[in-house]
């Protein structure tokens, strides 16, 4: 069963910007069809201000948030059909960018670092966790979608 997925992305130059000197900026807006607009921008460590917002979000960022994210999404389902009571959960994602073969930049790996609180008197032993992990890592649908090398720290021997 496909379902689409969809995100406007809105850009306009603005009013003065000459565009062709590469003096413009390339602040944006995401929409998502749940109401939710959220403002983007390539980073300032890519591009200087005042042509990038420091207060947006970056694409790279999205993609390490959306690739936690998920994992999380799919450990919490994992771990309640497992009967294990989450209490609370947070994570610390960091990409990173490595030139590939042909020598552009793109993030290689994420490192996700969760932090699980589980009460209740089941609580995972560190083979249980690591099983979770895997399991969900296996089932998240932005893992199975990208390339890029995905592991949780202290899980899979990093």
């Amino acid at each position: 069963m496909a379902h689409g997925h969809r995100a406007t992305i809105r850009w306009a130059r603005e009013a003065g910007a000459v565009f062709t000197d590469s003096r413009y900026s390339r602040a944006h807006a995401w929409a998502f069809d749940g109401g939710i607009t959220v403002p983007g921008s390539p980073s300032p460590h890519v591009v200087p201000l005042p042509f990038s917002r420091e207060d947006a979000v970056d694409p790279e960022e999205a993609f390490v948030a959306s690739a936690a994210s998920c994992h999380m999404l799919t450990f919490l389902h994992v771990a309640s059909k497992r009967r294990f009571v989450v209490d609370a959960y947070e994570d610390e994602a960091t990409g990173f960018m490595t030139p590939n073969a042909a020598g552009r930049l793109f993030i290689s790996r994420i490192v996700l670092d969760p932090r699980i609180t589980f009460s209740g008197e089941r609580q995972p032993d560190a083979a249980a966790l690591a099983d979770l992990h895997h399991l969900a890592h296996r089932e998240c649908f932005i893992a199975n979608s990208v390339i890029t090398e995905i592991v949780v720290a202290g899980i899979d021997g990093h």
